[in-house]
């Protein structure tokens, strides 16, 4: 009963108090953006490790001024707190991971695409291996003929926590490196090398 009641607890504070707390390290940090200055208004995926997600929600905003866009998140608790905190960006969730019910995602996935939404997904997520390209971006983007587009989040001073996905804070003060490309079609290539091409581009800036 106690875990429940902390649980809920959490789920009421947390996510709005880390919202703010990212808004605050993203206004006094300097920003630099590599990419492309716009992208197609066609849905896409967009993607990036596990450990870099907590401020993607600004490089999706950049290209995107009105979010149309359901995140994939996985559906244990932590998952939770991460899709209530980024609901505070206008971004919607699906629940769910492609390495549990992973026909139900996948196929929610396609829906939602076809919808018109864009989706932001990290292929390593949610529970590793870290930088290991699971088989679910491929056979959405495929499926759903669309395109992704591949993205990586650099601070120059950070918080590491030590978990599976070495998952990052980015220090307030600091400059934040976003690395962006075009939409990429992975719709010719067979699975592996879809798989490590994205894998590839998601390891072109690593440190």
């Amino acid at each position: 009963m106690a875990k429940k009641f902390l649980r809920a607890l959490a789920l009421l504070i947390v996510p709005f108090t880390a919202s703010l707390l990212i808004r605050i390290i993203y206004m006094t940090s300097k920003k630099n953006f590599h990419g492309p200055s716009s992208i197609s208004d066609e849905p896409a995926i967009f993607a990036c490790w596990h450990g870099e997600l907590l401020m993607l929600p600004f490089l999706y905003l950049r290209y995107r001024k009105t979010p149309h866009v359901k995140a994939l998140i996985s559906s244990h608790f932590d998952g939770m707190l991460i899709s209530k905190t980024i609901n505070y960006f206008g971004i919607d969730t699906i629940s769910g991971s492609t390495n549990r019910n992973a026909a139900r995602v996948l196929m929610q996935g396609i829906k939602v695409l076809k919808e018109g939404y864009d989706i932001g997904i990290t292929p390593d997520g949610p529970k590793g291996p870290r930088h290991d390209v699971a088989d679910g971006i491929v056979a959405m983007a495929q499926k759903a003929k669309v395109k992704i587009v591949l993205v990586e989040i650099k601070p120059t001073k950070f918080w590491q926590f030590n978990s599976w996905d070495k998952f990052r804070i980015p220090k307030p003060f600091g400059t934040l490196n976003y690395y962006a490309t075009q939409p990429i079609d992975v719709g010719s290539m067979d699975m592996q090398e879809a798989k490590n091409f994205i894998k590839k581009g998601l390891l072109k800036h690593e440190l």
